[in-house]
């Protein structure tokens, strides 16, 4: 089948021609003529199989009708609005989107945290057809009120899975409520768990549900390995893989940020070209990491698995699992960034002890044996030696019994001068003598004779008073008569 015979107009087929492509991946085939009959889908295939051009080609030739190159941002309002849960994966659909639209006039545009919101702002204000979105960012606009969603004839939810995950759902409902209850919903995701088909009952009008793989299965074009190593040698091994194995590209999984950037810190200090990405950079930053990884100037990436989505790198040879995921869904997810596009690939796990539960977990999704294997000279059960020795736990058995032993030893020459003076007895305190007392605060009080004053006695007169002394006043007239009353 060509995408020709899908009725695909024929600026779309000469973008898809330019793009490299000239048959339709199992997912396109199915879903491209679903949507262009204005049916709801609900669509599942594998990482890597073209999902993005299965909703983008057919958006784009039922957009056809609107398209124009008026100036005037009334003629330009959101038509179609696509939902993705990273920054990475939209920029990635908004590539697509772009490339593939290259022949016909219609505006697009990406809006994600993490960069400044001005540009957004600015175009958003001239008017889009298409808008690529994260639901946090969208709502910043929403709320701002320079976006508006009244119009949207078409809605994608992309990687919805892990949308989910990531706690997106109720920012997902203040958006659908913000839509016209009219419209075409499409649904895809690279898994479909039970509360996909919980979300997609409550989104899709009688979908038309798209299955070209096993539920969660992976791509048969890549190899799975295991390498079972202590916790505290994975670090050595994962150098020595990508060291004697030349691996000129690898793609390294962890669970945390904080793992990802010390990690990525290490393999620079063991001399291999190494950058880490997750949520905690900046865009830009995982702008320039993921751009030198692509152009061969970093040697290993290692991302975390919200960075996992829309990570789309051509021709990736290796991913490897630094640490295990903990649920298996993720390790499909993250070993999809390998083995795209009909291309081979290789999955390499690095478990330790206490991950051999999560290995069951991811075998018992895949209903395969993962094959163990070897590095040659690399012994897995001896242990990372220490680079500091601890003076008591580190010590040999019996030291410390030597250490406190009785040595015989020469007589120092200080030990053979004689003491000029012998340490006398410390003598217990003495308290001080008390001082001698003044008889004249230990008399009781007399009063003096001067201070006596004679008490009147009773029926004498008293004594007159002294001469009056003239003192200065002022007196002020006497007010008039009719005052006074």
């Amino acid at each position: 089948m060509q995408f020709s015979d899908l009725g695909l107009c024929e600026e779309l087929l000469r973008a898809v021609t330019e793009q490299g492509y000239t048959e339709p991946t199992p997912i396109q085939a199915k879903a491209i003529p679903a949507i262009l009959l204005g049916k709801d889908v609900m669509g599942a295939a594998q990482t890597g199989t073209g999902k993005t051009a299965g909703f983008t080609l057919p958006l784009l030739q039922r957009l056809k009708q609107h398209a124009n190159t008026s100036v005037s941002p009334a003629r330009h309002p959101v038509r179609a609005l696509i939902l993705t849960p990273t920054r990475e994966l939209a920029a990635q659909v908004f590539e697509s989107v772009r490339g593939y639209s290259k022949f016909i006039p219609l505006r697009s545009t990406v809006v994600f945290g993490g960069v400044d919101i001005a540009p957004q702002t600015r175009d958003l204000r001239a008017g889009v057809e298409i808008l690529v979105a994260t639901p946090g960012r969208l709502l910043d606009h929403v709320q701002q009120k320079t976006v508006s969603l009244n119009q949207v004839e078409f809605l994608v939810l992309d990687e919805a899975d892990r949308m989910l995950d990531m706690g997106f759902m109720p920012d997902i409902k203040r958006i659908l409520s913000l839509l016209p209850a009219k419209r075409q919903s499409l649904l895809f995701s690279a898994t479909f768990s039970d509360e996909i088909r919980r979300l997609a009952d409550g989104l899709l009008k009688e979908p038309v549900t798209i299955e070209v793989a096993r539920r969660n299965s992976v791509t048969e074009t890549v190899t799975h390995a295991v390498y079972r190593t202590p916790e505290t040698r994975k670090r050595e091994l994962l150098a020595r893989l990508v060291v004697e194995r030349d691996m000129k590209q690898v793609l390294v999984f962890v669970r945390t940020r904080l793992g990802a950037s010390r990690l990525a810190h290490q393999l620079v200090k063991d001399g291999i070209d190494a950058s880490a990405i997750h949520s905690n950079r900046t865009q830009q930053e995982r702008m320039d990491a993921l751009a030198g990884f692509k152009e061969g100037k970093i040697r290993v990436l290692v991302a975390t698995d919200i960075a996992a989505r829309g990570l789309d790198i051509e021709q990736l040879p290796c991913v490897i699992n630094y640490e295990l995921p903990h649920t298996p869904e993720d390790y499909v997810h993250r070993i999809g960034r390998t083995g795209r596009a009909g291309q081979s690939g290789e999955a390499i796990s690095l478990v330790a002890d206490q991950e051999k539960e999560y290995l069951e977990r991811i075998e018992r999704l895949l209903k395969a044996k993962i094959i163990e294997q070897t590095l040659e000279g690399f012994d897995p059960t001896a242990q990372a030696p220490r680079l500091h020795r601890h003076p008591v736990r580190d010590r040999e058995p019996g030291a410390r019994d030597r250490d406190h032993a009785p040595r015989d030893r020469a007589p120092r020459e200080r030990d053979q001068i004689p003491r000029e003076r012998e340490r006398t007895a410390r003598t217990p305190y003495a308290r001080p003598a008390p001082l001698p007392k003044d008889p004249l605060f230990n008399q009781p009080y007399e009063p003096s004779a001067t201070a006596t004053r004679p008490t009147p006695t009773a029926g004498a007169s008293p004594a007159k008073p002294g001469p009056k002394r003239q003192v200065a006043a002022l007196f002020l007239p006497p007010l008039p008569a009719e005052q006074e009353n």
